[in-house]
């Protein structure tokens, strides 16, 4: 038994070493944007950004926006990152230069947990798109962008990137989202894992001592209802005993977030609406969202009627399966790594 467990650490650890040595290790840093002005009018003199890059400077440069509550860490998983920035790979990092930033609110950018708790001025993803936008021309010196490519909140931020900042790249990929007004389950959900912490006595107006127990439930609870998919779901917990234990394991499992960084985090996308300002969108985009996505249900026609404003925009919809994962699809590369290249293969590179 001890030889069959040496055997299979070392088969995980030589795993991980393949994975590691796919493409060239990541380097992170951190820039401090001078005098940030918030969307609600608040001045902070010092709003730190981190970021994580992928490759040579010298290479094409191609911005990757993570998830709520997400960060750059986030994305460097063998589903994700695995199926992307290796040799041959549709963003091959000996070709592009992968930047990928902590948004603001989250993973070592600024955020309430510094400090400043619930006094933390209360930004929208505008404010994180404009921190975004800061970070790469101001402190990497990026004047251009060969792709933006978000997924989940990312790939709202994507949207914004392309009604605010047209000229800036040359393609989109906005993943897991809609342009339209943040309503509907995927708000209500987000208000009420939002309340449900504001109304926990322990949550104190954000001066807790501990965090609040309700954080954990709240986050099972929302994680659980909005993603994961209705056929992945039915297959994975086909009966009441199996549905209990993967309930008892989420519930069990280490959570580490910051109550009012996970309640900034959701409530931020409260006045998100990209739709107005989309027929200033001048790059080449590819919508990719998946049948079963909870939160942007297909279902309802937002995307093929908004996509229609647009001049050079098409949508993969990746159908339903018991391998897909409703909203989380699309953090497994594997459904969409191809037709990105393509869309690359066939956009034309603009001047710089």
């Amino acid at each position: 038994m001890r030889l069959l467990l040496r055997l299979a650490a070392a088969l995980t650890l030589l795993a991980t070493s393949a994975f590691a040595q796919s493409f060239p290790a990541p380097k992170t840093g951190e820039w401090i944007a001078k005098d940030f002005k918030f969307h609600t009018g608040e001045t902070v003199p010092e709003v730190k950004l981190a970021y994580t890059t992928i490759g040579d400077p010298k290479g094409e440069p191609v911005l990757i926006l993570h998830g709520t509550s997400g960060s750059a860490g986030s994305m460097l998983g063998p589903a994700f990152a695995g199926q992307l920035f290796g040799p041959g790979q549709p963003l091959d990092a000996q070709r592009y230069f992968i930047i990928i930033p902590d948004s603001i609110g989250h993973g070592k950018s600024s955020k309430p947990s510094d400090g400043l708790r619930a006094k933390f001025p209360r930004y929208n993803y505008d404010d994180m798109v404009q921190g975004q936008y800061r970070l790469v021309t101001e402190g990497l010196g990026v004047k251009h962008l060969r792709l933006v490519l978000g997924n989940s909140m990312g790939g709202m931020h994507t949207w914004l990137w392309g009604t605010t900042h047209p000229t800036m790249m040359d393609a989109l990929v906005p993943m897991a989202s809609q342009p339209t007004e943040m309503s509907a389950r995927n708000w209500m959900m987000r208000r009420l894992i939002i309340d449900t912490i504001r109304s926990d006595p322990e949550w104190n107006g954000g001066n807790y001592t501990s965090q609040p127990k309700s954080l954990k439930m709240a986050n099972v609870f929302y994680g659980i209802g909005t993603n994961g998919g209705t056929l992945a779901w039915s297959s994975l917990a086909p009966t009441r005993a199996a549905a209990d234990k993967i309930v008892d394991e989420r519930l069990a499992a280490p959570f580490t977030a910051d109550a009012n960084d996970f309640m900034y985090a959701w409530d931020s996308s409260r006045d998100y609406n990209a739709a107005p300002g989309l027929d200033r969108i001048q790059a080449a985009l590819l919508a990719i969202n998946s049948a079963d996505d909870e939160r942007n249900p297909p279902e309802t026609g937002v995307m093929e009627r908004e996509l229609k404003r647009l001049k050079n925009a098409k949508l993969l919809l990746i159908p339903a399966s018991t391998d897909t994962r409703g909203h989380g699809t699309t953090g497994m590369a594997r459904f969409w790594a191809s037709e990105v290249k393509a869309l690359l293969d066939a956009t034309p590179k603009k001047a710089m």
